[in-house]
């Protein structure tokens, strides 16, 4: 999948890292709450990345610690990075989200359903919105969170405040 070729692409980029410290990386980040990329596509992701020439691994040992691989690019990575980059950016922007498929049939439902999956719909978007809150208050003090980090924050936030809307809409338009 090209995504995850870029996220990690993007990451060895910018510094040598062993598929542990991508993981950690995407954690800490919440990349994957963004893009679907799981633990063990990163593992995966790597290899093939490897087998493929974009990466060198090269077995690193600290101390007492096991041998781990580090993770370097190569100039065919860096190559590949870049074109990942152009292709997805110059490719339509789609913005898929899985309750879509609950907002389209949500009139099929009965009122009483109708609501309670509004309901559910809400909360999840309120504790989207408190996580956003204070993820966003947080990166923002601190200096080593790149702009482009916490653009996709705010991005996620807007986003949410159009859903809160268009409920706030659905509830208008009921009590009509």
């Amino acid at each position: 999948m090209a995504t995850i070729d870029l996220i990690v692409l993007g990451m060895l980029k910018k510094e040598s890292l062993s598929a542990y410290d991508i993981q950690k990386l995407v954690e800490y980040r919440n990349i994957s709450r963004w893009v679907k990329i799981s633990t063990p596509s990163i593992y995966k992701k790597v290899i093939q990345l490897e087998e493929k020439g974009l990466v060198k691994g090269t077995l690193v040992k600290e101390g007492k610690m096991p041998e781990k691989a580090v993770y370097s690019l190569t100039k065919a990575g860096e190559q590949q990075f870049e074109k990942l980059m152009m292709e997805i950016a110059c490719k339509p922007i789609h913005i898929f989200l899985d309750f879509n498929a609950v907002i389209v049939n949500l009139d099929s439902l009965p009122e009483e359903k109708r609501k309670e999956c509004l309901v559910s719909i809400e909360e999840n978007v309120k504790d989207l919105r408190t996580y956003l809150e204070e993820n966003i208050f947080v990166k923002e003090k601190n200096p080593e969170i790149p702009e482009t980090g916490l653009a996709v924050l705010r991005q996620q936030f807007i986003l949410i405040q159009a859903i809160e809307t268009w409920i706030a809409s659905l509830k208008g338009a009921a009590e009509n």
